[in-house]
């Protein structure tokens, strides 16, 4: 039979048990909380970096550009919805609303100006800008590749993207010394690719997004 001696160590014991399982407890979490913090850390800079990568220019919004043809629609009104090109000086003529600045802008904005300055003679004007001809936005590819010419961007492009689309190499394209000649607004500034060591996993960042009128030419 028990004593009460017996009893009294049994509930010693289980104390014992309870206070070490607590402490091992809180020495796994004290291992833990680093690992949490830094997990949180690093999920925060992903999120964050991706929000600064996507800029208007490099997230899909077009802008146009002189030499552009836009269709502007204006619900309920024919007479004033036309089909209009961007010229020269980046301005588009339309009735009742006059001259407005079409280059720069993408066609959400576009839309509003158009919308604001008709205002003063419809109410609630609703305004559609849509491009129909993309003529501002364009890259050349020339050289050792399969389909060289001119090409047309309404997104971000990297020279990559640009060498597929184009068809890819020729049998003896120089893969390693890639030329990007950059247009008029940079002076023709040229700077090198080199497929066989971006294909290595060296120098990764050389696969830049390309400008408008930038030329890629393969030797």
């Amino acid at each position: 039979m028990f004593c009460v001696n017996d009893m009294l160590k049994i509930k010693s014991v289980k104390n014992y048990r309870k206070s070490y399982q607590c402490c091992r407890l809180k020495n796994g979490l004290h291992r833990l909380l680093p690992l949490v913090i830094a997990a949180c850390f690093l999920l925060f800079n992903v999120q964050t970096g991706e929000a600064q990568q996507q800029k208007p220019e490099e997230s899909g919004l077009y802008k146009f550009g002189a030499g552009d043809v836009l269709e502007v629609l204006v619900f309920g009104e024919p007479e004033i919805s036309k089909t209009v090109f961007v010229r020269s000086d980046g301005r588009i003529s339309l009735p009742l609303v006059g001259e407005v600045t079409a280059a720069g802008m993408t066609p959400e904005a576009l839309s509003a100006k158009i919308s604001e300055k008709l205002l003063k003679v419809i109410e609630e004007p609703n305004v559609t800008v849509v491009l129909t001809e993309n003529n501002s936005k364009v890259y050349y590819v020339l050289g050792q590749i399969e389909q060289p010419g001119q090409y047309t961007m309404t997104r971000a492009v990297t020279i990559l993207q640009a060498i597929s689309r184009a068809g890819g190499f020729l049998e003896w394209a120089k893969k390693s010394r890639i030329m990007i000649v950059s247009g008029p607004q940079e002076s023709g500034k040229i700077t090198y690719f080199n497929y066989d060591d971006f294909l290595k996993g060296d120098d990764i960042g050389q696969n830049a997004v390309i400008k408008p009128e930038d030329t890629i030419v393969i030797p």
